[in-house]
């Protein structure tokens, strides 16, 4: 996919992009794979590649969830790496508030780089486990959206993720084929941490790139205080009943 291919398919979603946003997703490239020499920040490098697989990948979430595309809305994107998907998302929709978790300084660095280069406001980079994040009162239940990006599991993502997302929030899980066997096995851990799943909703990539899941997940209650776990324990010891 071409940025003019890219600019193409936005705007047959609605999505008309302005030459400064147009230019900022080319500095994005640039950057991304001049940086990429130096440190290891993607596999993809490619233009047509980067394009689809990590700019149009991202913005599919404004498909799904339309509401990310105008409205003021505080997201939290937990083990960014690069950006994806909330840099995206905020060049199409400056008005988002986005906060971003990575436990790699280096990538942080990366992207408090990125931001300024980009001309971005109201974008927070915190360096840290999103397991203790999730419990600094910064950020604990202070999100409308939390997402991530093929992070890990299900069933450990939802302990990453609900403890930031405010009641009335959503934690929306970007995730592959694979999405309702993870499911299967995250409705137990969903449930402790006090969401509800609300939603599942499908995209199929262009040129055969295969299909994106979305689960949302409603937070409809508090976490109970005792999650996230400490650092790592989410990952070798998943909640199960």
């Amino acid at each position: 996919m071409k940025p003019e291919e890219f600019y193409q398919a936005l705007a047959a979603k609605g999505i008309e992009l302005s030459d400064t946003q147009k230019k900022q997703f080319e500095i994005y490239f640039h950057e991304l794979v001049e940086t990429n020499k130096v440190m290891n920040l993607t596999t993809i490098t490619e233009e047509d590649q980067v394009y689809l697989k990590h700019f149009y990948d991202s913005l599919v979430l404004d498909f799904v969830d339309e509401k990310l595309l105008t409205e003021e809305l505080t997201l939290c994107d937990v083990g960014s790496g690069a950006g994806f998907p909330s840099i995206p998302l905020k060049i199409v929709n400056p008005k988002l508030k986005i906060t971003i978790v990575d436990s790699l300084n280096k990538r942080i660095k990366f992207l408090d780089g990125l931001v300024n280069k980009l001309g971005l406001d109201d974008v927070t980079l915190v360096h840290g486990r999103a397991e203790e994040v999730g419990k600094n009162k910064l950020y604990r239940e202070q999100f409308d959206i939390v997402t991530a990006r093929a992070v890990a599991a299900l069933n450990i993502l939802t302990e990453l993720c609900l403890p930031l997302s405010k009641v009335d929030g959503t934690f929306i899980a970007m995730k592959s084929e694979k999405a309702p066997e993870e499911l299967e096995h995250a409705t137990y851990s969903i449930q402790v941490l006090g969401g509800k799943v609300s939603d599942q909703k499908s995209f199929e990539l262009p040129n055969n790139e295969g299909i994106r899941n979305f689960i949302f997940i409603d937070k409809v209650k508090n976490t109970p205080g005792k999650y996230p776990r400490k650092p790592g324990t989410p990952a070798k010891k998943p909640l199960v009943k």
